[in-house]
């Protein structure tokens, strides 16, 4: 059964990657002059990713809470790829700041500066910032959600890594409202290895935080919400610390 489970979720691997070339390239004309097309062609493939990970390795995703429809920051447990998917797909006009050479990726990286996504190098999040509320002002870019992971990296279920200061610079720079969110996804779909565990995975997106809080206030509970959220939904899924 395990062995049937590890082909199958192979197969899923491979046909996500040609997914996304297959649909970069059919939307493309459209995307190409349009931020809509690019939007719609992103949630199309996300979209697929969802589907086929259902069909193929018995995996589904499981909203909770009310995903945001204005403008806010998102700040989320980022366990692996999975949730990514989930989140982008949840929102209307998701972005992420990313780093800069991954706008070289073929594909992954043309379609995420036309939907907004922010390239930086490290340590000038704040410049980026400054100039997507110039662009979000002058109509260049989109007003949406900017969706980014305090803890900087995947963290696998039960390890611990700290928040960095910067989602809270990002809090104050920004003046909106930030929206944590929980989940439980990497006990189905792991940091690494190809296995895709059967099951339901959640994405539970949490009351907001208002804008204008003292940043120590702000960090305190955006990560007392987003640790606390995830840990009753490792738990209920059978995670033991």
């Amino acid at each position: 059964m395990i062995a049937i489970r590890w082909v199958l979720s192979l197969i899923f691997i491979v046909q996500m990657y040609l997914a996304m070339a297959v649909i970069a390239v059919i939307f493309a004309p459209w995307a190409l002059f349009s931020r809509r097309g690019a939007s719609v062609a992103c949630h199309a493939y996300c979209a697929w990713v969802l589907m086929t990970l259902r069909l193929l390795c018995g995996l589904r995703v499981d909203l909770r809470g009310t995903p945001p429809q204005g403008e806010v920051m998102i700040a989320a447990k980022h366990q692996s790829f999975l949730d990514i998917i989930a989140i982008f797909h949840a929102v209307p006009h998701g972005k992420f700041i990313m780093k800069r050479e991954l706008i070289f990726t073929p594909f992954l990286g043309q379609y995420a500066l036309k939907i907004g996504c922010i390239p930086v190098d490290r340590g000038k999040r704040g410049a980026a910032i400054v100039k997507m509320k110039e662009d979000v002002a002058r109509g260049a870019a989109w007003p949406g959600q900017l969706i980014i992971y305090p803890q900087g990296t995947r963290v696998p279920p039960g390890e611990k890594r700290p928040y960095k200061q910067g989602t809270g610079v990002l809090y104050e720079q920004l003046g909106q409202p930030c929206v944590p969110v929980g989940t439980n996804v990497g006990l189905f779909w792991p940091k690494r290895g190809i296995l895709r565990h059967p099951g339901t995975a959640v994405v539970e997106f949490l009351p907001e935080i208002p804008p204008g809080l003292p940043m120590g206030e702000f960090m305190k509970r955006m990560e007392t919400a987003v640790e606390t959220s995830s840990t009753r939904l490792m738990e209920e899924a059978g995670h033991r610390r």
